[in-house]
């Protein structure tokens, strides 16, 4: 290996999936892309716990409807890991995606899972694991829509507006509300540019156009949308964009 070089990415991958075909398909699949080491598999949530106490894994790919402990329960145990591994959701039902998103999964697949998208979801593993990365690795939010799941990145949402506990994401095209409050995205997008302008909006700093000020009232312009800057968070707002 040449110095400087990076060594290849070799995940440990555990599979959980009570039905036999889909988590043996799954398991074949994974264990073709030379990115994965190794594969093992689990029938149900309790014979995962016992493997994870046995062993250290990258990423669990887990179903979410199974008997006992469902797979939402299992990754809750998983996330008060010491050592805790990313867990991607592979499901044939969409209604747990705001679940995923609350638990910072790392993807939500849909069965039947093609070749294709299970490939862009160990990408998705691979780079949310390496070192100093995290915060800039592009997040995948599963919002809904007139009963449908759709998948946006936080790269296309320009701002956030408050609506009670939920939040409402503001992307060029269109809006969606997310089950989440404003005050954790605040904190979790803080290191991704989102920066608190009121007491009900965060806005991307990459997407401000332009702050005016005028008669004492500061506002932002984020394509044809004009926001009001709060007296408050207008001395923060500044700081962000123009830092020492």
């Amino acid at each position: 290996m040449a110095d400087g070089a990076s060594a290849p990415v070799r995940l440990q991958v555990l599979v959980v999936d009570d039905e036999v075909p889909a988590r043996e398909e799954l398991a074949f699949l994974l264990g073709e892309d030379p990115r994965v080491e190794t594969v093992r598999t689990a029938t149900n949530a309790a014979h995962a716990l016992k493997l994870l106490n046995d062993q250290l894994f990258d990423v669990v790919f887990c179903d979410i409807k199974m008997p006992g402990l469902d797979g939402v329960e299992l990754a809750r145990v998983v996330s008060r890991f010491t050592h805790r591994p990313q867990v991607v959701f592979v499901t044939a039902y969409d209604d747990h995606a705001v679940d995923a998103f609350d638990l910072q999964a790392t993807d939500y697949l849909m069965k039947p899972v093609h070749a294709d998208r299970l490939a862009e979801a160990v990408r998705r593993v691979v780079t949310a694991g390496q070192p100093d990365t995290s915060t800039a690795e592009d997040e995948t939010i599963a919002v809904e829509l007139a009963g449908v799941t759709r998948f946006v990145r936080r790269s296309q949402v320009r701002f956030v507006e408050a609506q009670g506990d939920y939040a409402r994401l503001h992307t060029a095209e269109d809006s969606h509300l997310l089950r989440t409050p404003l005050t954790v995205l605040e904190q979790r997008w803080s290191a991704a540019g989102f920066v608190r302008i009121h007491r009900s909006t965060l806005v991307a700093l990459a997407h401000i156009d332009e702050v005016r000020v005028a008669d004492g009232r500061t506002t932002v312009r984020l394509g044809k949308d004009e926001l009001p800057v709060s007296r408050r968070h207008t001395r923060s707002l500044r700081d962000r964009l123009t830092p020492l």
